[in-house]
């Protein structure tokens, strides 16, 4: 299990732009990913439910690869 979790790649997470006039499932998906306030960040695990996720509020966000 530690050489699974080894290969997996780890990205940065930074809300960038306010939640104001977002719909509501844009909000949803920025809490689900642990964002809270402007200028958060969280580091996350690159799985394909996160990028997906990122891709749905890639202009809200700053992605960095860890």
């Amino acid at each position: 299990m530690d050489k699974l979790y080894k290969n997996m790649k780890m990205v940065k997470l930074t809300l960038v732009r306010s939640l104001i006039g977002r719909s509501e499932s844009q909000r949803q998906t920025i809490t689900a990913l642990g964002l809270k306030k402007l200028n958060s960040s969280v580091v996350k695990e690159s799985t394909p439910q996160i990028l997906g996720m990122i891709k749905a509020v890639q202009h809200l966000i700053k992605v960095e690869e860890v």
